[in-house]
């Protein structure tokens, strides 16, 4: 089990053979496809892609469900503002009003919102495990080669490969921080009560930002010591070729991409609508 959030957990699987250009490739035609569309069986197809593709990977749920928790907390979050800020949304887009409850004040809950936030929530289960799948089993450094391999600047590749390492080098840098302070007697365990844990947790930033500059301006001079960017193009240890997976990878996300935009043109429209 990874201990780190958002790090590379390796495992022996078809998604981490495919190289990165191709799974961020995969990622950005299937976030369109399902963040163009609100047509609920396009969503509904996408998410169970994702499923399947998430099982193929072997990472466990357990691995990253710190993670699915936050994202579980801001969807809620986001429904419940939706819901406050537009609650007739719905009917405004769908055309005709179902009444579920009677009305409280400005608000009364139809089957038409109840339709509207579902598909947003679809939307957000259908994007988040290929964007978490394209985090975790991707090596930062075959990542940034294989930007490189489809034009992008080495110098920006290397950047993204570099902002990817230190996810998991700040998490144990907060850890340690973390440790030293409750061995002065700051505590943030879950004895302590929730506003004490936030106000003692914001001790940790200071040092955090400050072990951060200087581990920036250590690598700052280890690649000015090594002349990185003196010459237009560069090598790659980890640089994997294009396979026969990643072209069906592709073709598969693009078809998928295709269908929602001939979905489209049957519903005239981004919405499926099935109230008349």
């Amino acid at each position: 089990m990874s201990s780190e959030l958002l790090s590379y957990i390796e495992r022996d699987s078809v998604i981490h053979r495919l190289t990165g250009s191709a799974k961020l490739i995969c990622f950005l035609l299937l976030s369109s496809a399902a963040m163009l569309t609100y047509d609920t069986r396009v969503l509904l197809a996408i998410v169970v892609m994702s499923i399947i593709i998430f099982n193929i990977s072997k990472v466990k749920i357990r691995e990253i469900r710190l993670i699915l928790g936050f994202i579980l907390f801001f969807l809620i979050l986001n429904n419940i503002a939706i819901f406050l800020f537009a609650p007739y949304q719905g009917t405004v887009i769908y055309g005709t009003s179902h009444p579920i409850t009677d009305s409280i004040g400005r608000y009364s809950l139809t089957l038409e919102q109840l339709f509207y936030q579902f598909n947003i929530s679809l939307k957000y289960i259908a994007v988040i495990p290929p964007a978490l799948l394209f985090i975790v089993t991707t090596q930062p450094s075959e990542f940034a080669a294989s930007l490189n391999r489809i034009g992008v600047s080495y110098r920006l590749s290397y950047s993204v490969s570099i902002a990817l390492r230190y996810i998991p080098d700040i998490q144990r840098d907060f850890k340690t921080i973390a440790l030293s302070q409750q061995a002065r007697g700051i505590d943030m365990s879950r004895k302590e009560k929730i506003g004490n844990r936030i106000k003692n947790a914001s001790s940790i930033l200071l040092p955090l930002i400050l072990s951060s500059l200087d581990r920036i301006e250590t690598i700052s001079n280890v690649m000015e010591l090594r002349g990185f960017g003196k010459h237009k193009k560069r090598t790659w240890y980890s640089f994997q070729p294009v396979a026969r997976r990643d072209i069906t990878a592709i073709a598969i996300s693009l078809i998928i991409l295709l269908l929602m935009i001939a979905f489209m043109f049957i519903n005239q429209g981004r919405f499926y609508n099935p109230f008349h």
